[in-house]
């Protein structure tokens, strides 16, 4: 775990959240060691109202988008305060939903999450990026050479496939029935049967059961693993490996569940949860919304922490960062969303 230097400051381990006030120096918080720095001179003057709190539930991928490069400058030029806790975005909404956890912003991957939430805490939600699956390696691992090269297009990408089919060959990847990516993760190889041909028993091998224990990884547990080493490769969205400068194998639009241009072949994919449930295919897009009930009003800082998000200093982030930028749109009652976010979206 690396130092704390820490003002005004405090950070909860167990949930990897961040709480952080407009007067900070920097952090390094857990959950792999992904850093968080703030500057203590905000780059406009803050709000001359009573600052309020921004409490931000994102998924575990964004937690490092969130609080490295999208609280800071939100502290910064609102002098509002900002918190998160990012977790499987199922398992946030499911805690949500139980009254385990009171955030004001939901930032999910996928919209299964953002449905488990309404209508009781909210019935609208604007979508703003994409976030493309990848395949992350770790770059001293045996299977690197071989894994480089798929990367390049030296060798097929069916090689990748045939590659994470292989005995002995560790693969890390996220529980479906908690996180979206787990759930894209293995319709990805049932979409990679039909578009790049390869066999039922290679794609049974790559999973090694649906709910094979020794690939499931928490969220925000995952990615530091593969650093670790203790993995050949993991799932991955391509903005964590851009971030996390981990190397990676770019997998086709028409299975990586990215590109909104491909969003009808996504929603031609399933598969069945160990309890049952079918779950279809969808644009692994960003979504957020303000949650608000009787017991827990939303704050202004809330509704200023989603129009941050749209903002153009935002979308410069979210596209450097390698998330694919969507034209902002509101999703259900768009009349619900407060004026000044329906001012900066368009309908779907």
């Amino acid at each position: 775990m690396a130092t704390m230097e820490v003002r005004l400051v405090h950070v909860y381990r167990s949930r990897c959240a961040v709480v952080v006030t407009a007067l900070v120096a920097s952090i390094a918080v857990g959950c792999g060691e992904s850093s968080t720095t703030v500057s203590s001179s905000p780059t406009v003057s803050p709000s001359a109202t009573t600052p309020s709190l921004a409490n931000v539930a994102s998924a575990g991928s964004l937690q490092l988008l969130m609080d490295k490069y999208m609280g800071p400058p939100f502290i910064a030029q609102t002098g509002d305060e900002y918190q998160n806790q990012s977790a499987g975005s199922l398992g946030l909404a499911q805690e949500v939903k139980a009254g385990e956890i009171t955030p004001n912003v939901f930032i999910p991957i996928g919209s299964a999450a953002m449905a488990v939430v309404e209508p009781t805490f909210t019935t609208w939600a604007v979508q703003f990026a994409s976030s493309p699956l990848v395949v992350a390696y770790y770059p001293q691992g045996p299977n690197a050479p071989e894994l480089k090269k798929i990367s390049e297009g030296k060798l097929p990408i069916t090689d990748l496939f045939t590659l994470m089919a292989t005995p002995g060959f560790k693969l890390g990847r996220t529980d479906p029935a908690t996180d979206p990516q787990g759930q894209g993760f293995v319709e990805m190889v049932g979409l990679a049967q039909r578009y790049l041909g390869i066999s039922a028993t290679t794609a049974s091998a790559v999973l090694g059961g649906t709910d094979d224990s020794s690939q499931i990884f928490s969220e925000t547990a995952l990615e530091p693993t593969l650093q670790a080493g203790e993995l050949d490769a993991a799932s991955a969205y391509l903005p964590q490996a851009v971030q996390l400068g981990l190397p990676y194998v770019t997998l086709p639009n028409d299975i990586n569940f990215g590109d909104p241009s491909d969003a009808s072949i996504y929603e031609g994919a399933a598969m069945t949860l160990s309890t049952g449930t079918v779950v279809h295919g969808s644009l692994l897009d960003l979504e957020a919304s303000v949650l608000s009930t009787t017991a827990n009003p939303a704050t202004p800082a809330a509704t200023a922490f989603v129009e941050f998000l749209l903002s153009p200093a935002a979308r410069s982030i979210l596209k450097k960062e390698g998330y694919t930028l969507v034209p902002p749109t509101l999703l259900g009652t768009a009349s619900a969303a407060p004026q000044s976010i329906r001012d900066l979206t368009s309908t779907s």
